[in-house]
């Protein structure tokens, strides 16, 4: 099993002072080497289920077994760094660093997890993605397409067991979105990669065999019927 949530709770403090419940989840498994897409209402708790699948959050209660780890009881600097050496996370807005190059995004990404930092490896990922004739290029003389795929291949700096992606063909033109689209899932099932792709493109949920809505498993969030414009 590669990822298990059981009894995951999350609230949110609110300026009043009470709590605001975001997550309320029963039990929720995604097998090694599967890959799904999570589908759900804007505002129904997506990105904070992310945040507490990566360890970038902590639940106010339950189990977040990644790995046969179970992540919630780590101390927050073991859950960095296992964050850091075990899952990988594909993001919305990209989050390179202007000031280093396309391949230096990705060594850094690599030197975060405490492993011995591997250029050639780094290299090979960004001939991967189709960027060989990128490699010295800033992010700010790349297309958006091209700075997506350099986030794509620092996600697999690490070769996690989970990949996460959060609305990763958002920003990007539908030529780049197949081919993006193409690359994570291909380069996931090459690697055995346990794959969760947000989105809420129904065009890119049903290019997977597997598509979770969180309403069936989040009690807390809205149905489609129930949630706003």
């Amino acid at each position: 099993m590669s990822l298990l949530l059981q009894n995951v709770q999350k609230s949110y403090l609110e300026p009043s002072g009470s709590r605001l419940p975001v997550l309320d989840i029963e039990r929720y498994e995604l097998p090694q080497g599967q890959q799904a897409a999570l589908v759900g209402s804007s505002g129904g708790g997506k990105t904070t289920l992310l945040n507490v699948v990566s360890g970038i959050l902590a639940p106010d209660s339950g189990e977040v077994v990644i790995d046969g780890r179970d992540i919630a009881k780590l101390h927050e600097v073991v859950r960095d760094r296992f964050r850091a050496s075990r899952i990988g996370f594909v993001f919305q807005t990209f989050n390179l660093l202007p000031a280093f190059t396309a391949l230096e995004n990705v060594l850094l990404g690599m030197s975060f997890s405490g492993r011995k930092v591997d250029k050639e490896f780094a290299v090979f990922l960004l001939e991967r993605v189709g960027l060989q004739h990128r490699l010295d290029h800033l992010p700010q003389r790349m297309s958006v397409g091209e700075q997506q795929r350099v986030s794509v291949a620092r996600s697999l700096a690490n070769k996690p067991v989970l990949l996460l992606a959060d609305e990763p063909t958002a920003n990007v033109d539908p030529a780049n979105q197949e081919l993006i689209l193409n690359l994570i899932r291909d380069t996931c099932r090459e690697n055995n990669v346990t794959l969760l792709m947000v989105t809420h493109a129904m065009e890119v949920a049903n290019a997977f065999d597997r598509i979770d809505r969180l309403h069936d498993f989040n009690r807390l969030a809205p149905k489609p019927q129930e949630a706003g414009s």
